[in-house]
């Protein structure tokens, strides 16, 4: 997977999806930050998820940028997304390859353990995310990482490293100096008191 260092956001959605979100979302992606954007709705049903997800990606194709869903391989089977991402507690690896073929994008949740990390890597998952890396009132938070993870994981493999949790306009450079290749943001963006999401993402340069 080719990383461009400019593109390094990994966008996530809100919660609810307003009427105004897909507005937003062009005008967010048009700041050219945003290489991945995924699809986390935990309270929507099936038809609804795939009614957004179709909208969705038709604005993620035009500005290119990858679309993931978060958790269902069957969802991102059914609007052809560009993959999905697998929590640990989520259907296994090798199932979801299964489902979704080897040209799509799978990544895992790693949360702090180098243990997950080298098994991911080992069933050839397509990147890995760690975190919470900075608190953060998006979902609640199990773990903590590091960035001495970040460092180490670096060393086992060349897989892109996610860095997912609390992530803002203060810290965000930190994490990108320290090995993670992408920034997995969601509340900066959507849930700021300070900044409409254009601003927001701008003070992300």
């Amino acid at each position: 997977m080719k990383i461009n260092k400019r593109k390094y956001i990994y966008l996530i959605s809100p919660n609810k999806i307003s009427t105004n979100f897909y507005n937003h979302l062009k005008v967010v992606f048009k700041s050219d930050r945003v290489s991945f954007f995924q699809m986390r709705l935990k309270k929507y049903s099936l038809k609804k998820k795939i009614q957004i997800g179709r909208r969705i990606k038709k604005i993620c194709n035009y500005y290119n940028v990858k679309f993931i869903i978060n958790d269902d391989p069957f969802l991102a089977k059914k609007i052809n997304a560009d993959g999905c991402h697998l929590g640990q507690n989520d259907m296994k690896l090798i199932e979801a390859r299964k489902i979704l073929g080897n040209d799509k994008i799978i990544g895992i949740t790693c949360h702090n353990s180098i243990k997950l990390a080298k098994n991911a890597i080992k069933l050839k998952a397509n990147y890995l995310a760690f975190g919470a890396f900075y608190s953060t009132s998006t979902k609640k938070v199990k773990y903590k990482a590091n960035i001495k993870i970040l460092n180490q994981v670096k060393k086992l493999s060349k897989l892109p490293l996610v860095a997912i949790g609390g992530v803002n306009s203060d810290n965000y450079k930190k994490l990108l100096l320290n090995n993670a290749d992408f920034l997995a943001i969601s509340g900066y963006i959507w849930n700021n008191k300070n900044y409409k999401p254009q601003k927001a993402i701008q003070n992300l340069k």
